[in-house]
């Protein structure tokens, strides 16, 4: 049988339990602008009944309190995150390509490159053949081509600024993940400890969520929760948990109290990858050397689209089969070293026209199979196989031992080459890469025409549009002997031929039998056959959006410049002058990406208008989405004034009946003790 004052303890549990619900109820009160902050509410259980036994069979021994636990479902916060991690990449988007459209726009009346090529070819052009041999109307038209010059150097520059504030952007957001990831490390060793007593660390919680949402902005987030057990009772849970966070599409930045920081490594000079690219460019590692994958597709964020702007090459990069090794001994070398050489065949459009190179010419990284080798230089190579058929292939020459510790071996025969990594967006290295394949066409069509006429002085005219070399006051001459474009299967067999009979000759008088001295002939023959392009040969490869410029020479004497065909002819003589106009809009003459010369902006604006309106769509939709899974999330987790309100006045009552009861029982006790027996 309970004793008499067992209602006084059921009133008095009453009493503490809707105590807490009121602080708790305040405490919700006081948070309803708190970010990040998670509703909570009061976890009551009714006491275990006592047995009397009596008819009725058991007494209710009031309610116990178990804890104050935070509302929150899981299911909206994975929601939010992937959704976020979208958001934050498009975001990214939007922002840089508002400026690259800025940059190349050009509404006819500032200097944009239609309004600047308008004023070259047709009102430059038009007011030189009004007087072709004048020195003065040269002199102005040069004029005209040099601020085409300077317009495609200032776009270049400004691309290369943006490519690094990016650079430096990517930087600043790897700092962020790691104080986050810092901070989250701090919080699971915080929550733990607490949770070890019994108790809910709620707030604690609601801070590491917090950190998720803004980490989740940055790059893609995944994270795990486990309970960590006795190990001597693996049944028995302790309270504590382990709280996995990973990021780009898997990869553990947080485990419990611990966590792998990122690192930012710049490129060095000779670790570029695109012709393009600044000096400088981070890569990612992580603390424990092994280097984070940017390209990730699965990574998101900010991250994802910093990188993209940054690196996007439309997946146009340098691949190609190992077709076979070499060397260069010692003796042989420019630098006294000896190095490997490998021999790589390309079969992508845009690897085969060296207008639309981008390989870097001062040395990068090669992977060959799944080997990665540092190379100093390359060349190519385009000759033709026995049935007439052009080859295009690559040689890289290797790195020494220094930074190529490994020998190269015939292993690597048939396997695949890279340079570099695809990545299919349209970032700065390709609208460089736009940019520069347009100046070297334009610049090759433009000056053969030059060439092929005569100057005031009855000379052949020379190059107007050239570049200027990077490391010397000098300019390009841009020589005949590397011009692929017009090397013909009748130039590579006549070579071939000459070659091939003057070895034979040798070799057989130097005693060798005629079947082996044609088969090694063969092979002599086709290597001096074969048109060979180094990186270093002043070909229009070297010509690039920011060494673009009008020759010095000319610019000097203008009269240097062609402007007839026949030596000799009448001042008035503008058969040239009209072949220079034709350029712009006859794709006979010029075509880039299908169109004209003069439709180049036209594709690029085409390019980045795509791009800037599907970043913008996207980044709207992901920020609908985002509002609409967050006011989802905040209707389960949110505080409602309104309901509080509700639950205050539930909770005074309920503390106002069991301070009555108590009242109440006072009085039966003050009766049964003072007023009852003898």
């Amino acid at each position: 049988m309970p004793s008499q004052f067992f209602g006084l303890n059921i009133a008095y549990k009453g009493l503490l339990a809707s105590n807490a619900a009121l602080n708790t109820t305040a405490n919700n009160i006081a948070n309803v602008q708190t970010d990040g902050y998670s509703r909570q509410r009061v976890v009551q259980q009714a006491s275990q009944a006592i047995r009397i036994f009596q008819t009725y069979g058991c007494a209710g021994a009031g309610v116990d309190t178990l804890a104050i636990e935070r509302i929150r479902d899981d299911f909206y916060d994975t929601k939010y995150w992937n959704n976020n991690a979208n958001e934050g990449e498009y975001n990214v988007k939007q922002y840089y390509m508002k400026q690259v459209e800025a940059y190349f726009d050009d509404d006819g009346k500032s200097t944009g490159f239609k309004t600047i090529f308008d004023k070259m070819m047709i009102g430059g052009i038009q007011e030189w053949k009004k007087d072709p041999s004048s020195t003065n109307a040269k002199k102005q038209f040069i004029g005209t081509v040099g601020q085409l010059t300077e317009y495609f150097n200032g776009l270049a520059g400004n691309m290369q600024k943006m490519q690094a504030d990016i650079n430096q952007e990517i930087k600043t957001k790897v700092d962020e993940i790691n104080s986050l990831a810092g901070e989250i490390a701090t919080l699971n060793k915080q929550i733990n400890v607490v949770e070890l007593s019994g108790s809910k660390a709620n707030e604690l919680r609601d801070r590491r969520a917090l950190l998720l949402d803004q980490l989740s902005l940055i790059v893609d987030v995944e994270t795990r929760e486990t309970p960590i057990t006795d190990a001597n009772q693996p049944d028995r849970e302790t309270g504590a948990h382990r709280f996995v966070v990973k990021i780009a599409g898997g990869q553990t930045l947080v485990d419990g109290t611990e966590y792998n920081g990122l690192e930012c490594v710049a490129r060095a000079s000779y670790e570029k990858v695109n012709q393009s690219d600044i000096d400088g460019l981070y890569d990612v590692y992580w603390a424990n050397g092994q280097q984070f994958n940017l390209y990730n597709t699965a990574m998101g964020g900010n991250l994802q689209g910093l990188v993209q702007m940054r690196d996007g090459n439309n997946g146009e990069y340098f691949n190609g089969k190992v077709q076979g090794v070499g060397s260069i001994e010692a003796k042989d070398s420019p630098d006294g070293k000896y190095h490997d050489t490998v021999t790589i065949g390309v079969t992508q459009g845009y690897l085969q026209d060296l207008n639309f190179c981008n390989l870097s010419e001062q040395g990068g990284k090669i992977m060959l199979g799944n080997r990665e080798y540092y190379y100093d230089s390359w060349t190519y190579e385009r000759s033709y196989d026995e049935n007439g058929e052009v080859q295009y292939s690559y040689t890289f020459t290797l790195s020494d031992s220094a930074r190529n510790p490994e020998r190269l071996t015939n292993n690597c025969i048939d396997r695949p080459a890279t340079v570099g990594t695809s990545l299919k967006y349209q970032g700065i290295p390709y609208y460089m890469n736009q940019m520069n394949t347009w100046i070297r066409t334009f610049a090759e069509k433009f000056n053969d025409t030059l060439k092929s006429g005569y100057n005031a002085y009855d000379n052949l005219g020379c190059n107007l549009l050239t570049g200027n070399m990077p490391s010397a006051d000098e300019q390009f001459n841009f020589v005949d002997d590397y011009r692929y474009d017009t090397f013909t299967y009748e130039d590579y067999k006549k070579k071939y031929d000459e070659v091939f009979d003057a070895e034979v000759a040798r070799l057989v008088g130097e005693g060798m039998a005629q079947a082996d001295a044609e088969e090694e002939a063969a092979k002599i023959a086709k290597e001096a056959a074969t048109l060979k392009v180094s990186d270093r040969d002043d070909s229009y490869y070297r010509l690039t959006a920011m060494n673009f410029n009008v020759s010095v020479a000319v610019e000097e004497d203008p009269d240097l410049l062609s402007h007839r065909y026949v030596k000799g002819d009448g001042v008035e003589q503008d058969a040239l002058l009209d072949d220079l106009k034709s350029i712009a809009n006859d794709k006979d003459k010029m075509s880039f990406r299908g169109g004209t010369a003069s439709e180049f902006l036209q594709c690029i604006l085409g390019d980045v208008a795509l791009n800037a309106s599907r970043a913008y769509t996207f980044q709207k939709n992901f920020s609908d989405i985002s509002e609409i899974i967050n006011t989802q999330r905040m209707s389960i987790s949110g505080v409602d004034e309104d309901e509080e309100a509700v639950n205050l006045v539930k909770y005074q009552h309920a503390y106002g009946l069991s301070s009555k009861m108590i009242q109440v029982l006072t009085e039966v006790y003050d009766r049964l003790i003072l007023e009852t027996g003898v």
